[in-house]
């Protein structure tokens, strides 16, 4: 999200660059379209350091390449009590399984067999990842209805202005959420 007011004037007129956007995390849920909650942090933070944060909202799967590692892998598992859910990160292009129990790997050492195996569109398809794309759907929705850039020129009022944003939007889902079906 891009931050408004003095800074992109500035920039504009005088050539001057500077960093001036916030990283909006959001949880959809996959069914609904809504957005179960929502988190806006400086730029300089990490996407993986704010899972545990969204994992206290939500349930089910998470499907996001930057929270990529054993580390998110064990924060769900960690976090969900009982059958842990399915985990649907992609590996990074270079990652390698790890170098624990051959005979009982990791979700993560699944999904790079998986796609060594069969190519990372088969992978795709077999894990349900494209379900990924509601959540840019719902960014590009928030950023179209609402606006790309935040008002507020404090963080703590940029988070209650993304908040109230989002609160809106799920509004206007359970209101008129179109139905749309594939042409046969």
């Amino acid at each position: 999200m891009k931050l408004f007011g003095q800074g992109e004037w500035d920039e504009e007129k005088h050539g001057r660059t500077r960093r001036s956007w916030r990283k909006l995390h959001l949880a959809v849920d996959a069914g609904s379209g809504e957005i179960v909650t929502c988190l806006l942090t400086d730029n300089t933070t990490d996407d993986a350091g704010q899972l545990s944060a969204l994992l206290e909202v939500i349930e089910g799967e998470i499907a996001d390449g930057a929270y990529d590692g054993e580390p998110a892998y064990h924060a769900v598992a960690s976090h969900q009590p009982g059958q842990p859910p399915a985990v649907v990160i992609p590996p990074r292009a270079s990652a390698v399984p790890s170098t624990g129990n051959a005979e009982a790997p990791s979700q993560r050492d699944r999904h790079i067999r998986l796609i060594a195996e069969k190519g990372r569109m088969a992978w795709q398809r077999e894990t349900g990842y494209d379900r990924r794309s509601l959540v840019e759907t719902a960014v590009g929705r928030y950023k179209t209805l609402i606006s790309p850039k935040l008002r507020a020129r404090l963080l703590p009022a940029q988070q209650g202005e993304v908040a109230m944003a989002a609160r809106v939007l799920n509004r206007m889902i359970r209101i008129a959420k179109p139905v749309s079906t594939r042409a046969a």
